[in-house]
């Protein structure tokens, strides 16, 4: 039985593939770095990881389907000086192409499927009771090239007894002085039949990058691995690391309104993971 495993984390900028992304640019565009839903020769939707320019308006089918996304224009794997110096956005509300169902903060925010903001630079979020003389720190634009230098390293340990799991997180090239948060991906959070919350890796389950874009975090989940087929079974099966726009965690809750509109992936699995553990009440 494996009881260590370490993972290099991927660059994204998405969540499930609907929204496309959880960071627009400008021209209210989402710009993608994850699967990319395109039409393939013999007519059926694949899902590829690569990089593009995504509308806003591209054909949303029902949740846990996928249709071909409009692609404005290709992304390349080396950024140009136009496209690294992109200044990337929030989401606005209502969440433009979406189609997935939940209600992340139920308790704090239960009206979240109601509210209607604008899309935010990233350096001009309205954070919450923030005034010019108590000193926000991030107060330049952010960039696609800035982003694009995170990376991140995931150790994940089974404990002696088995019971529970230590997630060991080291991140260099993240957005300087900044909040971001960790949260997990189980298997049934996607499920179209009946989807379950996504919820944070850990209580708190925030940590602030340095200055220079450095940061470690550290989680022990209670049976995360639990035994395929069991009753209740719903394993851990990624991470996600999730910048946090308004620069606020939200206790048991990733976000007040998920997917690009105050919680932006940055770093993930690039697919479902962690097949060789198990773990037991």
């Amino acid at each position: 039985m494996t009881l260590h495993a370490t993972y290099d984390l991927s660059l994204t900028t998405q969540g499930p593939t609907y929204p496309p992304s959880e960071v627009m640019d400008e021209q209210g565009h989402f710009v993608v770095i994850g699967r990319v839903n395109r039409e393939s020769p013999d007519g059926i939707t694949r899902s590829e990881w690569s990089r593009a320019i995504v509308a806003a308006d591209s054909p949303l089918p029902r949740f846990g389907q996928n249709l071909p996304y409009r692609i404005v224009r290709e992304l390349p794997e080396h950024l140009t000086p136009e496209d690294e110096a992109l200044v990337l956005h929030t989401l606005p509300l209502p969440l433009p192409c979406n189609n997935y169902p939940m209600l992340f903060a139920p308790q704090q925010c239960p009206e979240a499927h109601t509210l209607s903001r604008p899309s935010y630079p990233f350096h001009q979020v309205p954070i919450p009771d923030l005034r010019p003389e108590d000193g926000p720190k991030v107060t330049q634009p952010i960039t696609l090239g800035q982003w694009c230098k995170a990376r991140g390293q995931l150790a994940v340990s089974l404990t002696a007894d088995r019971r529970s799991a230590d997630f060991r997180f080291e991140f260099t090239g993240l957005i300087p002085d900044s909040v971001y948060t960790v949260m997990s991906l189980r298997q049934r959070d996607l499920d179209p039949t009946g989807p379950t919350r996504p919820g944070p890796l850990g209580v708190p389950n925030v940590f602030v990058a340095d200055g220079r874009g450095q940061a470690s975090y550290h989680a022990r989940l209670p049976n995360p691995f639990p035994e395929a087929g069991s009753p209740g079974a719903n394993r851990v099966v990624n991470v996600v690391v999730l910048w946090m726009s308004y620069q606020m965690n939200r206790g048991g809750a990733i976000g007040w309104f998920g997917l690009g509109g105050d919680i932006h992936a940055q770093l993930k699995l690039k697919a479902p993971s962690f097949a060789e553990f198990t773990t037991h009440p």
